[in-house]
Formats: C-alpha cells, sequence, structure tokens
C-alpha cells in the first residue's frame, strides 16, 4: 500500500530472467490515476532494463515507484530470483 492506492506487480520469469512484468494494481482516480498510466510503461522498462527491483524512482510518482519496487522485490523473493 502507499498513500495513494495499492501496488502490485506481477512478473513472468525465463531461464531465471525477468521476461515480462506487469502491474496489476496501480492507484487509481483522479490525479493518481492519471500519474498511474503514464508511469506504468516507464516502470516496466526500467524493471526490464534492469532485471531487478533496483529502478530509478519517477519524479512525481515517487510513492507508487517506491510501491512497485516493493512489490517487485516480493514477486522476485517468490520465484526465487
Amino acid at each position: 500500500m502507499t498513500p495513494y492506492g495499492g501496488v502490485q506487480v506481477q512478473i513472468a520469469v525465463s531461464n531465471r530472467k525477468i521476461a515480462g512484468v506487469q502491474a496489476v494494481a496501480l492507484p487509481t482516480g483522479g490525479h493518481s490515476g492519471r500519474i498511474s498510466s503514464i508511469v506504468a510503461p516507464m516502470l516496466r522498462s526500467e524493471t526490464l532494463a534492469a532485471q531487478s527491483a533496483s529502478i530509478n524512482v519517477i519524479s512525481g510518482a515517487t510513492y507508487t515507484s517506491l510501491g512497485y519496487a516493493k512489490s517487485l522485490q516480493s514477486a522476485l523473493d517468490a520465484a526465487g530470483i
């Protein structure tokens, strides 16, 4: 959870690498929803490039970025990566 809503990330793994990532929950409604729709593809690109949860925080979407990274790390831990 973030102050603006829940964040949940789902990953697809192939050969112990992140093959895909999808945000299944991001903050919605109003300004938070607009921000989420803008930053979701950016966070996805960051994840695929980094191949880890060590991604850059996107200015203006700090809480969403941090929530995304935390959920991503949880998914990586569950996958044993």
